[in-house]
């Protein structure tokens, strides 16, 4: 009896294949088993047989989105910077799109990351990706050796312990407050499109710090980056930070320090929460690849909110949709707009 992910993964494998067999895509983009246990790594399948490594389970949490540009720019014959693209067609990339990733590439396609018309998506409705930090506390941080998933619950192997856990209590902070978690754009979709999810309180841990005095949220944000070391993991796996030079990076001017100092380390985040304002589509990859276990993905989610509030949008929903911070409506609000009058005061 197959499970739900083991079905996924067959016809992950058959698409792949018949796509590669007839050369309607020279690449196809999915996810292989890793060496440790809770660990899916992102694959490329460039031959018939590459496809058969090809494999889904609830352990994808990396975006796909963000390797994307880098695979297609792989398939295209060398240039020069300043030279044209070379005419005629080029290669296509074959894959995987939940609702979140599918967005992404939405706002890439908007800002000119990647073109529609090279990429073959294969689009998979979420039923939530598991949390491996959560996994790993439940079994107080004892070495795991193995976990077999099947639908709704994992068991979870290791030295001298088995454990059954309930795979909606381990599914990831931002799958469980999702609410489109099937894709908006796909060529082919793998089983069935569930139709969207209703989630009370889709807000509610922004609001708890929202609720907060002004002290109060700027001591809780301090505390949360304290840990923080500066590796920059979060901004590698986001599939929006694709600056040619990152504002980290930069020293003409030097935007911020590189230090662990709490300055610095509070204007990196801050900058890089608003870089992804109107653009974040809440993947969740940032969080899943901080080894420090910062909640960073609530500063980004404040923003998210605050744009749907402010001007009615959500991001990578609809292609034809401009980004929020790019247009200007008269209807938007415009409570930042002071006038002073002669002798200063705000009008």
């Amino acid at each position: 009896m197959f499970t739900i992910n083991e079905k996924i993964t067959v016809e992950i494998r058959k698409v792949a294949r018949d796509l590669l067999k007839k050369g309607e895509v020279s690449a196809f983009l999915g996810y292989t088993k890793g060496t440790v246990p809770m660990v899916m790594k992102p694959f490329v399948a460039r031959r018939q047989e590459d496809a058969e490594r090809l494999s889904w389970n609830s352990f994808c949490v990396l975006n796909l989105a963000n390797y994307l540009p880098l695979v297609l720019k792989s398939l295209e014959p060398p240039r020069r910077p300043n030279e044209p693209p070379p005419e005629g067609p080029l290669p296509k990339v074959g894959v995987l799109v939940t609702g979140c990733w599918s967005r992404n590439m939405v706002v890439q396609i908007k800002e000119n990351q990647i073109e529609r018309e090279r990429v073959k998506i294969i689009g998979i409705s979420s039923r939530g990706m598991v949390d491996r930090k959560k996994v790993q506390a439940l079994v107080d941080n004892n070495e795991i050796t193995e976990v077999i998933e099947e639908d709704h619950k994992l068991i979870v192997k290791g030295h001298g312990f088995t454990r059954e856990i309930n795979r909606w209590d381990v599914v990831r902070d931002n799958c469980k407050s999702c609410v489109h978690p099937d894709p908006v754009i796909y060529d082919e979709v793998i089983g069935d499109l569930s139709g969207g999810r209703q989630v009370p309180k889709r807000f509610g841990d922004i609001q708890e710090i929202e609720d907060m005095d002004i002290e109060e949220r700027w001591q809780w944000f301090q505390e949360e980056i304290l840990s923080c070391i500066r590796c920059y993991a979060c901004r590698n796996a986001c599939p929006l930070c694709y600056c040619p030079t990152c504002f980290v990076d930069d020293s003409r001017p030097q935007w911020v320090g590189k230090s662990i100092d709490k300055t610095d380390t509070a204007l990196f985040h801050i900058l890089r929460a608003f870089h992804c304002a109107g653009r974040c589509t809440d993947c969740g990859a940032c969080e899943s690849a901080c080894p420090m276990g910062i909640r960073m993905r609530l500063f980004t989610k404040k923003l998210y909110k605050d744009c749907m509030e402010l001007y009615g949008f959500e991001p990578g929903l609809k292609i034809d949709e401009p980004l929020p911070l790019t247009t200007f409506k008269l209807e938007d609000p415009q409570d930042y707009i002071l006038q002073q009058g002669q002798k200063g005061e705000e009008k």
